[in-house]
């Protein structure tokens, strides 16, 4: 049952949107404020949740297929971010006005693969092995690299603290992924129970931090819609096919360049919307009004890669099964 509820992710998560924004105060509870667990936001204890779940399904074989495809991992995490960073920056300046929605998009674009992109790669008959080492190899790379890309492509419209962006990505990414590796490893009758809900859990804090978003930006997403679907739109199609194309031009196998076209193409939009959201990251902006902006990218993000990447999955698949 789990099973089948992970992989209607895409399901999920446009009835989440839609949802939020026909009846929003179903969802503004996730990101007003009224809760505040651990005297931290909820999207950023959800996300650090979302994380911990990923450090529990690893194992040391998984660290050590890095070792075995080493050409593959790094031609991924290299398109990652790469192709992804620079369509973002590109696209923000030439179709966005508003310096908050650039910044946003060029962060979900400097953002890592996420963990979504494995149940996809499953549906797509691709290298599953591949994608969650990719995924766990973009998110480590991306505590340093996001920061980093985002401070200098979104610098050109708002000046970024890449220290307060690296702090956030240590907080939210890296402590949970580590506690969850401890947790596996010290306690594996625990984990092995917790486990099998653990992508359900992660589906489930993505939609309601997504849905969140949707509803309390509504009407900003109303105002801008037309050049923000186009420019998203644009970044996602760009991730998926260049990934494909550059890994097969790389003399990459079929499988590979599946696998690598769905990381590249699906990013982890959810933190990318948690990010935005911090206090540190919305006190850079000159106006109250931009820093609401900047999460809203991220949010549309997530619906779009989650739709693209499951029809290409279903293309591929069917695919298979005619070659079959």
């Amino acid at each position: 049952m789990a099973g089948l509820a992970t992989r209607l992710f895409a399901f999920w998560t446009v009835l989440g949107t839609v949802l939020a924004w026909i009846e929003p105060a179903l969802f503004l509870w996730v990101v007003d404020g009224r809760f505040t667990p651990f005297g931290q936001p909820l999207v950023s204890v959800m996300l650090g949740i979302i994380m911990l779940g990923m450090g529990l399904t690893l194992t040391l074989d998984d660290f050590r297929r890095v070792l075995r495809l080493p050409k593959a991992v790094a031609a991924g995490v290299a398109l990652q971010f790469t192709v992804m960073p620079l369509a973002g920056i590109a696209l923000a300046s030439a179709l966005l006005a508003e310096p908050g929605l650039a910044v946003g998009l060029v962060l979900v674009a400097c953002c890592p693969g996420g963990t979504a992109s494995n149940v996809v790669a499953y549906l797509a008959r691709a290298n599953v092995a591949l994608s969650v080492t990719m995924t766990m190899a973009s998110t480590l790379v991306a505590v340093v690299a996001t920061p980093l890309l985002t401070g200098w492509l979104a610098g050109v419209f708002v000046e970024i603290d890449r220290w307060a962006l690296f702090r956030s990505m240590v907080a939210v990414v890296l402590v949970p992924v580590v506690l969850g590796v401890a947790l596996r490893a010290l306690l594996p009758g625990v984990t092995r129970r917790i486990e099998p809900v653990a992508p359900l859990v992660s589906i489930l804090f993505v939609v309601l931090i997504v849905s969140g978003i949707v509803a309390r930006s509504k009407d900003l997403i109303s105002e801008h819609a037309g050049v923000l679907l186009l420019a998203l739109l644009l970044l996602h199609l760009t991730g998926f096919a260049l990934g494909y194309l550059v890994t097969r031009a790389l003399r990459f196998d079929e499988e590979c360049a599946r696998t690598v076209s769905i990381e590249v193409g699906m990013q982890n939009s959810g933190l990318g919307s948690t990010l935005a959201s911090s206090p540190s990251f919305a006190a850079q902006f000159a106006t109250p009004l931009q820093a609401a902006l900047a999460p809203v990218p991220s949010a549309i993000s997530a619906v779009y890669h989650v739709v693209i990447g499951s029809l290409l999955a279903s293309f591929w698949r069917r695919r298979s099964e005619r070659e079959e």
